[in-house]
């Protein structure tokens, strides 16, 4: 399965210098507007991924009105060069994504050899029992003491992700101590001396709630991807349970299939 996120983006561009829009130019002002906006980006003065300065900055900048700048920056939207996320502005949109293998990486390792830095805000970081479905999961008694480990996944400081991980006491020893806003949970289990080999996989579309919504700025109701996995050792031992969801915008796989041949 390959999973795949988008490229280079960066949060909150310095506001741009002024610019000056002819109103007897023959193109009305919001087009001039909307050109402007689209040269900004084009040569990277405003990055994909990256939110535009608030609406009052914009329009002070360019010498437009509110309905003008409103008209210029809705038709680029229609464009796919931006998209709006209620209540918290205008984002540019990701740029071309580019590949995954289908080999089990860590968030880190993919981004890194994608050339992206890779970090994360954590949430929750707290030892606590296990549920009866928890327990099931990882195959361990209901109330065993699980760490648990939730975090903001970004690339290049914008967030594509908020992950959930789950793993039984004795392979987080030591855990509480790790730096997990740079650190990468795969390499830490690796370093413990357990090897993650294989992981089982399902991904649901679901709606974002208004917290999830807020860490990956998108709006409430938005569709997300939520990749739930259980990674094995070799001996088929789950080592690792997570909830992933991924921004839709800013993720998406792609699998390949084979025939199984004829009798």
């Amino acid at each position: 399965m390959n999973t795949e996120p988008m490229s280079a983006p960066r949060p909150e561009p310095t506001a741009p210098g002024p610019t000056v829009l002819n109103g007897t130019y023959p193109e009305p002002l919001w087009m001039q507007a909307r050109d402007s906006l689209v040269n900004r980006i084009s040569v990277g003065e405003i990055k994909p991924g990256s939110r535009l300065p608030p609406e009052r900055e914009l329009c002070g900048t360019l010498g437009i009105s509110r309905v003008t700048l409103r008209k210029a920056l809705t038709a680029l939207v229609d464009e796919g060069v931006l998209r709006a996320a209620q209540g918290r502005g205008w984002y540019v949109a990701a740029a071309e994504r580019k590949e995954w293998p289908n080999t089990l990486e860590s968030f880190s390792e993919t981004a890194h050899r994608m050339g992206l830095l890779a970090t994360s805000q954590v949430l929750r970081r707290e030892s606590g029992p296990a549920s009866f479905d928890e327990a099931e999961a990882l195959q361990i008694a209901p109330g065993a003491t699980l760490f648990r480990l939730e975090r903001v996944r970004m690339l290049d400081g914008v967030p594509i992700a908020v992950d959930l991980a789950l793993l039984p006491a004795d392979i987080a020893v030591g855990f509480d101590e790790v730096d997990f806003t740079v650190r990468s949970l795969y390499d830490t289990i690796t370093r413990a001396g357990f090897e993650l080999a294989q992981a089982d996989t399902t991904i649901e579309a679901r709606p974002a709630d208004a917290a999830l919504a807020g860490h990956l700025a998108i709006a409430a109701g938005t569709p997300v991807l939520d990749m739930r996995q259980i990674v094995r050792d070799r001996t088929l031992r789950p080592l690792l349970s997570s909830s992933i969801r991924y921004a839709g915008d800013r993720y998406r796989l792609r699998t390949s299939f084979m025939r199984k041949p004829g009798p």
